[in-house]
């Protein structure tokens, strides 16, 4: 008879909890029900109050506690994984350093306090190959994987709406020690009146249960259309604001794609029913008890012509099956009940709720001092050496390497953006930042110079500076805005300078004199032309020669693998034609290529979609469409983005050139970054462009 054999049961994860509040409190309670997960520590800022948290909580676990400060717990090699379960504000900071020292996170809800924060940590993970997790944990009880498959089959017609509210009423009475909700008393509160009324925490309704609604709407109208989950095309709001600017009650109407509307309802001096109802063209779905879970929950599905049903989904904790999709989804793929995606897509939705109702907390301000999202200093990779690496170069009259791609600061809505952006790029192993006088009307170079001078990395990176934009482009008009961009940047120089436009009812000779004295006078160091024609670009420094004068030391205009029918903006030129390219090639004058991703044409165009009335007007074409065709073959074979295709393409000239490129968002930048990793062969550049078959 064959032997009877057993497959083994898989190792525990050894968890961390960091945090001993009422939600580290709630956490370990079920922690005992999991499967997969085994608790092994308990770290919080005040070591004291987790070895108080153990003590209670000691009973329920096999062997002894690491107790300890949340960096000493984070760092052990005794933990695997950690549960954060600490204020919002802290979220990023910890999810960040456990990431940092190899940890798995599962982290509660919300993931982080803005959007900014959700894209550091969410790339922060992915590129370090650890699991991270939102907590938001009604996701994972088997009532909401019932009721996205009764929409998705269809069980009660198209889904017009849903409603959905999680509210509580917190006292004013800051002794008052009970929270109040429409069926459930909740005793021993006291101390939420603190965190939930302070914006220096977060505090307010949309972040603390508003994430829940949130979630449920965009996973229902999701399912609805056959997918994980939509984001919505339009919010509108209202809500009341405390005296400190924290949201005590909030709604919200969304729309979706797909037509379904949603109604959101969240609030911490507000009482709700707190239920979930799903209105479709032939019934309903109730979802009595959403939020909470108790140990048998209840739906209610009302269809026409049928009598009302009622299914109840008994299970174990949601906390406990939570842990275990977690644990499961490190050697797999992410857990199906909530990805990474979905959590940026929630965050990203909270955010322009709490814009629709005026609430911005201080330490997101453009007047504040922002620091990195994992609260640690910025750091700033050494330079390589220009011709040491494919990914620097140097111009002449700079004393220091620069990265080959460059970072365009005329976008970023805010301080914060820009500081999670400018991060990013310098942990890259960029330094090279792109602005103008007119971008933002100043802003773009208030952002830059406050970010800066809170890293202290002046001397660490390149300022290209850009002034004389049309119709003010005349030398005197260059002085005023180089004094003006100083101003605003808090610098006493910027590296390069480049006149944005050209005026050629001036003799370039005049720009040049100009520029030289202020090169002269230490305000810049090496200057040039963007948007200028190679003729006047010869013709200035003809100039320069015949009057013992600087000449320019670069060009900046348009070139890219997508050869342009117009350009975005009057008064753009490009060095896409063969003459041009031929001239900086005989030259060898540095080129730093503005929008070398081609308005991300390689990623986004679709000859059936002209939504984008810009991208359609200046690439759109069956040329263009071919180059796009073969930059996605050949980022298949690199295993990169068909953006990066199209900057290393720009890197690969006989001339030599740097990339300028802005992206919105932390992954497009790491991606577009890799350019400087691909080796292209003479040939591929010419089969990209369509030199040859």
């Amino acid at each position: 008879m064959p032997a009877i054999t057993h497959e083994a049961e898989p190792a525990k994860l050894r968890l961390a909890v960091i945090g001993s509040g009422n939600m580290a409190r709630r956490f370990l309670k079920q922690l005992p029900d999991s499967r997969r997960c085994a608790l092994r520590a308990i770290g919080d800022r005040d070591p004291a109050q987790a070895r108080v948290l153990a003590d209670e909580v000691g009973h329920l676990y096999e062997g002894d506690l690491i107790c300890g400060t949340e960096d000493e717990v984070l760092t052990s090699d005794e933990v695997d994984a950690v549960y954060i379960a600490t204020v919002h504000t802290t979220h990023a900071q910890l999810a960040m350093r456990a990431i940092a020292a190899g940890k798995h996170v599962l982290c509660e809800k919300p993931l982080t306090v803005n959007h900014v924060q959700a894209m550091a940590v969410v790339d922060a993970a992915q590129h370090a190959g650890v699991r991270l997790v939102e907590a938001i944990m009604f996701r994972f009880h088997p009532q909401m994987a019932a009721v996205r498959e009764l929409v998705r089959g269809g069980a009660v017609g198209e889904v017009r709406h849903i409603d959905a509210g999680f509210a509580f009423y917190v006292p004013s009475d800051p002794k008052a020690a009970t929270i109040v909700t429409a069926d459930l008393i909740i005793p021993d509160a006291g101390g939420l009146e603190g965190r939930l009324f302070d914006p220096h925490l977060a505090g307010g309704g949309i972040l603390d249960v508003g994430c829940y609604p949130v979630s449920m709407v965009r996973a229902v109208a999701g399912a609805a259309a056959g997918v994980d989950f939509l984001e919505p095309v339009s919010l509108t709001a209202d809500g009341s604001l405390s005296g400190d600017g924290v949201d005590e009650w909030a709604i919200a109407q969304l729309r979706f794609g797909n037509g379904v509307t949603a109604s959101v309802r969240t609030g911490v001096r507000m009482v709700d029913n707190n239920t979930v109802q799903i209105v479709g063209s032939k019934g309903t779905i109730e979802l009595l008890d959403p939020w909470a879970l108790s140990p048998s929950p209840r739906v209610v599905i009302r269809r026409v012509g049928h009598v009302p049903e009622e299914r109840d989904f008994p299970a174990p904790g949601a906390y406990a099956l939570q842990m275990d999709a977690f644990a499961e989804s490190i050697d797999g793929p992410e857990p199906e009940q909530v990805s990474n995606a979905d959590s940026l897509g929630n965050a990203a939705t909270l955010d322009r709720w709490r814009a629709a109702i005026g609430v911005r907390y201080p330490f997101e301000r453009d007047d504040a001092v922002i620091p990195t999202v994992s609260a640690l200093p910025l750091r700033v990779p050494a330079a390589a050496p220009a011709g040491d690496s494919a990914g620097t170069g140097r111009i002449e009259g700079l004393d220091k390497p620069l990265s080959r791609i460059v970072m365009g600061c005329d976008h970023q809505p805010d301080l914060l953006t820009a500081s999670a952006l400018f991060d990013h790029y310098v942990t890259l192993g960029g330094n090279v930042f792109e602005t103008a006088h007119f971008y933002l009307d100043g802003q773009a170079e208030r952002q830059l110079g406050r970010w800066i001078a809170a890293r202290g990395i002046r001397d660490d990176v390149v300022v290209i500076g850009k002034g004389g934009h049309a119709p003010d482009c005349t030398p005197e008009a260059v002085s005023r805005q180089l004094v003006e961009s100083l101003e605003r940047q808090g610098t006493d120089h910027l590296d390069i300078y480049l006149l944005h436009r050209d005026n050629e009812d001036i003799p370039a000779g005049e720009f040049v004199d100009v520029l030289n004295q202020h090169a002269d006078a230490g305000l810049i160091r090496v200057f040039g032309g963007s948007n200028w024609s190679v003729r006047r670009v010869a013709e200035a420094d003809a100039w320069a020669r015949a009057n013992g004068k600087r000449g320019f030391s670069m060009l900046s205009n348009y070139f890219g693998l997508a050869e342009p029918a117009d350009l975005p903006w009057p008064g753009c030129l490009d060095v896409c034609d063969a003459e041009s390219m031929r001239w900086l090639t005989e030259r060898q004058l540095p080129l730093f290529a503005w929008s070398a991703r081609s308005r991300n044409f390689f990623e986004r165009a679709d000859p059936a979609d002209l939504s984008d009335e810009v991208l359609v007007r200046c690439f759109y074409g069956t040329e263009n469409f071919e180059r796009k065709r073969r930059a996605e073959k050949l980022a298949r074979d690199y295993g990169v983005s068909p953006s990066a295709i199209a900057m290393a393409y720009v890197l690969h000239q006989p001339f030599p050139t740097f990339a300028l490129y802005g992206p919105k968002k932390l992954d497009e930048s790491r991606a577009g970054f890799r350019a400087v990793e691909i080796d292209l062969s003479p040939e591929q550049v010419a089969w990209l462009r369509g030199d040859r078959p």
